[in-house]
């Protein structure tokens, strides 16, 4: 088997806030393979986009890097000299961002933005050709406008035309039709994973969106607490979850109730770490913790063909369903 594109191994990232530290990565660790579509979930304050942007060290300067590695096509991303990370981001990397109109120059025409994606000096037919393959009608037109001109679909597909222009190896696109008309957010992603299947690059989407990515990732990673909680194949994890924190997110995802049925919000918050969890990070917030879960920090392991963390996650599959054992 060959090396993963992307290896990240007990990352360990804290923010620097007023008097205290803020840990938003807890050792977490994930791989990603060549040519596939990983999807990232989890809440606000999960840790997704911290994971997503660090691939190209593209944190802001109060992150801290507390412990572990993260490896992008050979590159070591976090002891890269400038050099080496310039050349990893302008070769092997490509990022769709969540608001195209922070993504674009406003002062710009969007014909010389794409320009500059390609590198040297493409002339306008090359540029045209690009956009055409976003899937934007009248390209020519498109290309002597400024951003402030296009729809917000329109804009988002010129930001995924730049994010491929030189063919990268691994695309990461954190919520990239979120901003969108519900609408228009499955053409946008269709024309996103179309342009990675022809490409052959490896696609890692950040999302809150279940159903979206259900129908587009081929595995998925859900994130709490810094951690990847459970990872598996795309319809085991969403079908047939295991982790009690994959539970609730799909109880509580729009599109999965029953007629007449209220959707399910998670209780409580996130958690805020000043350091590594101990425990369970979800214990708070699960009502099927036990004692264990309050004391012990849960470790990785393979249950039914996926990497769960969770103390009860063979009970969960021998079950069918968790069932609460003992006061918290």
């Amino acid at each position: 088997m060959s090396a993963p594109l992307v290896d990240i191994a007990g990352l360990v990232i804290g923010y620097d806030a007023a008097a205290r530290q803020v840990r938003a990565l807890d050792s977490a660790s994930l791989q990603v393979r060549e040519g596939e579509t990983l999807a990232i979930v989890g809440e606000s304050g999960s840790g997704k986009t911290t994971l997503g942007m660090a691939a190209g060290r593209l944190l802001p300067p109060e992150a801290q890097l507390l412990d572990g590695t993260i490896t992008v096509a050979g590159v070591d991303v976090m002891q890269a000299d400038d050099a080496a990370l310039r050349r990893l981001r302008r070769e092997k990397l490509g990022f769709v961002f969540q608001n195209p109109s922070t993504a674009l120059d406003p002062t710009m025409r969007i014909g010389r933005q794409v320009a500059l994606a390609l590198g040297g000096q493409p002339g306008p037919e090359a540029v045209a050709a690009l956009l055409a393959r976003a899937e934007l009608g009248d390209p020519e037109r498109v290309l002597r406008a400024f951003p402030h001109e296009l729809s917000g679909g329109m804009a988002q597909r010129v930001v995924i035309a730049m994010a491929i222009a030189r063919a990268p190896q691994l695309l990461i696109a954190d919520e990239p039709t979120a901003s969108l008309d519900a609408s228009i957010r499955e053409k946008v992603m269709a024309t996103l994973v179309r342009l990675r299947a022809e490409s052959g690059a490896s696609l890692v989407i950040l999302s809150h969106d279940l159903r979206l990515i259900g129908r587009h990732a081929d595995r998925v990673a859900v994130m709490y607490g810094g951690r990847i909680v459970e990872l598996g194949a795309v319809a085991q994890v969403l079908q047939a979850p295991v982790h009690p924190y994959t539970r609730a997110l799909l109880a509580a995802a729009a599109g999965n109730e029953v007629p007449g049925a209220r959707l399910e919000p998670i209780q409580g918050t996130p958690p805020m770490l000043e350091g590594r969890c101990e425990a369970c990070a979800y214990a708070p917030r699960c009502t099927f913790s036990v004692a264990r879960c309050n004391s012990e920090r849960p470790e990785a392991r393979e249950v039914a063909g996926r990497l769960v963390v969770c103390h009860r996650a063979e009970e969960a599959i021998a079950t069918g369903a968790m069932q609460p054992q003992e006061a918290r």
